[in-house]
């Protein structure tokens, strides 16, 4: 993967010097598309990929077409766009999935290897360290799926955002007794994708017990909007997946989806890429989109596609294929497990960085660092007036370890003996003690120090 960066980002700066540099690794499609049309041969054969595509939308191309179509796939050799991905959430989004798909016209809908966006190591490494968080709330004895409520409502993007998906999946549309599930599924995508998944995911796979928690953890997402019909007749699977193979946005998360949840029966998460975390934000990837799952029980791993198989005709292992990919998924399963498990299974290779604080712990440090700056200030203030106090501190580090809660003082005063002399050099120090309004503070907690001036 880094050569295949260094080779690209070579290609990029020696055929298109306008083209910006990206990251090695990853080449945005939107970037690969715009260097693709400064070159003439290169935007012909693409452009004959886009009506490709389009026409493959609508119905199977002919044979004469599917040759041409193929022509020009394998005429285009322009690396940046072959191996560009995208970002999910980024602004344009849908446009760098339309452009990833245009070049990808005769690719299985079932395909495995390949998903439409980035795959970032310290992205898989984030994620890992929400499951091992999750999972030690259990080990306090808390009610996990209380204290996420809790967290997200006094976390302010997540609670706003949150009141604006209920909203829009609860109202009314104008002229009619049933709401708008475009806004409805806008809305849960912004909250998913904006919010940060200490959060949102803490929401959607907090472990319950018992029915009432279930059933509060199953309305989270709003499915008399996002996905149930009115007359609780639930369409055909594989009339479902057809409708998301139309949409470039929910084709790319349920590939993204069968990318990061393929399941592996010798892996000990249950998956073949090894990673449990990234799973469960691609499954998080397809609420918002024509294929929305959601719990169906208060089982914590029960999930599954509002759809069913009836009428599949000689067709029906290909229906039952798409369901078995939520009910008969180890990798899925054991993926939820983890986050609502006392004992997570060592799905991670990667040492996971430090998870980010709940609001409390952010509101206590807040209090804590505006403390230190009120500390900081009368510091600031103290050396204005008497200039001699940096040099004091520049061999004497007392000033610096005042707004650390001074655990080291009366060490300090056991290995610098050299301190008691400083107020016969420097007699201006115990008279910063009556002006510097935090060095009084001090020497409450660490009587030792009028000693030493």
């Amino acid at each position: 993967m880094l050569l295949l960066g260094i080779l690209l980002n070579i290609f990029i700066r020696g055929v298109v010097p306008s083209l910006s540099p990206l990251p090695l690794g990853f080449v945005d499609c939107v970037e690969a598309e715009r260097g693709c049309k400064e070159d003439p041969r290169c935007k012909e054969l693409y452009m004959t990929l886009e009506y490709c595509a389009s026409e493959e939308a609508l119905a199977p191309l002919g044979n004469k077409a599917s040759i041409e179509c193929l022509e020009a796939l394998s005429g285009l050799h322009y690396l940046p766009l072959l191996a560009c991905k995208c970002q999910r959430g980024a602004r344009r989004e849908e446009h760098c999935l339309k452009v990833y798909w245009s070049i990808r016209i005769r690719q299985g809908y079932d395909d495995f290897e390949g998903s439409p966006y980035e795959d970032s190591p310290v992205e898989s490494s984030r994620m890992a360290s929400l499951v091992a968080a999750a999972s030690s709330l259990l080990l306090d004895g808390q009610n996990v799926c209380l204290k996420a409520a809790q967290d997200c409502g006094l976390y302010e993007k997540c609670g706003s955002l949150r009141s604006e998906y209920v909203l829009a999946c609860t109202k009314h549309a104008p002229g009619s007794d049933h709401c708008n599930r475009q806004k409805c599924h806008r809305a849960l995508r912004r909250f998913l994708e904006r919010v940060p998944e200490e959060y949102s995911l803490g929401l959607l796979f907090c472990p319950c017990t018992d029915k009432l928690c279930g059933e509060r953890r199953r309305k989270t997402i709003v499915p008399s909007c996002s996905y149930q019909e009115r007359d609780w007749i639930q369409p055909n699977c594989l009339l479902l997946q057809s409708f998301c193979r139309r949409d470039q946005l929910c084709r790319s998360r349920l590939a993204d989806f069968q990318h990061n949840c393929q399941p592996s029966g010798h892996s000990p998460s249950g998956c073949i890429r090894e990673s449990g975390a990234v799973c469960l934000k691609s499954y998080a990837g397809l609420i918002g989109t024509i294929m929305t799952p959601n719990y169906v029980s208060n089982s914590t791993v029960d999930v599954d596609l509002w759809c069913n198989c009836e009428g599949s005709g000689n067709q029906w292992q290909d229906c039952l294929r798409i369901q078995h990919m939520f009910t008969n998924n180890p990798c899925l399963e054991n993926s939820i497990s983890t986050m609502g498990s006392s004992s997570p299974r060592p799905v991670e290779s990667t040492f996971p960085p430090p998870s980010r604080p709940s609001p409390l712990d952010q509101q206590n440090e807040l209090s804590n660092n505006a403390q230190d700056e009120l500390s900081n200030n009368a510091v600031r203030t103290t050396t204005q007036h008497y200039p001699i106090l940096p040099n004091i501190t520049q061999h004497f580090p007392i000033q610096p370890i005042i707004t650390q809660h001074y655990p080291i003082l009366p060490i300090i005063t056991q290995h610098c003996p050299v301190l008691t002399d400083i107020t016969q050099q420097y007699p201006i120090v115990p008279i910063i003690t009556q002006h510097s309004p935090i060095l009084p503070i001090i020497t409450q907690h660490y009587p030792i120090l009028p000693i030493i001036t």
